[in-house]
């Protein structure tokens, strides 16, 4: 055999032992980040909006995390199939189940002990909304005893409404749309969410007043299950180049959000 033929011998099988192992690490990256051939997105629903919240519609889901996730099963080659719950709480209690592969929600150091957070891509300011023909105007007057406040169970904003107020009852409720009931009912004296959310809900609800100050800086980011560490490589690449590319921006703009501006981190 000729210098040349070896060369060109040892070089094709390089690119054959190179592609091969490109192969197996795409096939470990699949079994790791969608075990099921799908690649499951758990969502939280809600009429909230934003960059969290998503919607049930006539043909599927609408919301951020849906187009975002559709995007990302695209480009691993996998059909997306989508995990409704009715708040974060409980897909992060659902973390360790085995039910979703990965998600996009509020983050925080409890929630880092459950789950794998890549990149931040949106910040909010959390503060209350107060029930029509209250006399709350700021923190210290909402910050009373016997005042109740309802947050969504076991989500970010709840703990941060706990830690903030000394003296009112912070109560966790289960869904969002039975947290609206209560404030529209004059039950509950205010609600503690993001403060675009709560604009929104204002809007809604005549005589409500959404409060100035804020209480706590919110941080959504996407997440994986523990011991995921392919699957968080990924998502870390992927959020990066889809905050460069457009792809999150166009995700924004779809769901009413286009004076939204997105962070990464």
């Amino acid at each position: 055999m000729s210098f040349w033929r070896a060369l060109r011998a040892a070089t094709l099988a390089v690119v054959v032992v190179m592609m091969g192992a490109g192969l197996a690490h795409a096939g470990g990256l699949k079994d790791e980040i969608a075990p099921t051939g799908k690649l499951r997105v758990a969502i939280a629903i809600s009429p909230a909006g934003g960059a969290f919240w998503c919607s049930k519609t006539e043909n599927g889901y609408a919301g951020v995390p849906v187009d975002l996730g559709r995007a990302m099963a695209e480009q691993l080659g996998v059909p997306v199939e989508y995990v409704a719950f009715d708040n974060s709480g409980q897909i992060t209690e659902a973390a360790s189940q085995g039910t979703w592969d990965v998600t996009f929600l509020p983050k925080d150091k409890e929630r880092e002990s459950k789950m794998s957070f890549g990149p931040i891509y949106e910040v909010a300011d959390a503060t209350y909304i107060v029930k029509a023909g209250s006399k709350v105007t700021n923190f210290a007057t909402l910050d009373q005893a016997g005042t109740e406040v309802a947050a969504v169970k076991n989500t970010t904003t709840m703990r941060g409404a706990q830690a903030h107020l000394k003296k009112a009852t912070v109560t966790g409720y289960q869904t969002f749309e039975e947290i609206v009931w209560l404030l529209k009912a004059g039950e509950i004296e205010a609600f503690a969410l993001s403060r675009d959310q709560l604009n929104a809900l204002a809007k809604q609800l005549p005589g409500t007043k959404v409060l100035d100050e804020t209480f706590k800086k919110t941080v959504t980011a996407t997440a994986v299950p523990l011991n995921h560490p392919q699957s968080l490589a990924f998502v870390g690449k992927y959020m990066t180049e889809a905050a460069s590319n457009g792809v999150l921006r166009k995700a924004y703009d779809n769901n009413g959000l286009k004076e939204t501006p997105i962070h990464t981190q």
